[in-house]
């Protein structure tokens, strides 16, 4: 299995509309580990692992989001730093506002 991770940061209008729970939904269904969280600029953040098709398949549904999302950008790439260094959940969960 090709297992990739990607530390995604999504901006538009992504708070409010339920973007973090779909976010889980379609995340778990893909089979995926991870988590989603706000930001308080209003933007969403999301560290993702799992294999590389279905990585792909949750970046593009990223770009999309949920019905009542505006995505106006999504940064998908290597995790770095303190995010790097986050040990994963078994699964995929909703935190706190970070």
């Amino acid at each position: 299995m090709n297992t990739v991770v990607r530390h995604l940061a999504i901006r538009g209008l992504v708070q409010g509309v339920g973007y973090r729970w779909s976010m889980v939904q379609a995340a778990k269904r893909l089979g995926l580990r991870g988590w989603v969280r706000n930001r308080r600029d209003g933007s969403v953040e999301a560290l993702v692992a799992g294999e590389a098709l279905a990585v792909d398949e949750l970046v593009r549904w990223a770009r999309r989001g949920p019905e009542g999302a505006r995505v106006d950008t999504v940064d998908a790439g290597e995790p770095a730093g303190a995010i790097a260094a986050q040990a994963l959940p078994d699964g995929f969960e909703q935190r706190d506002t970070a």
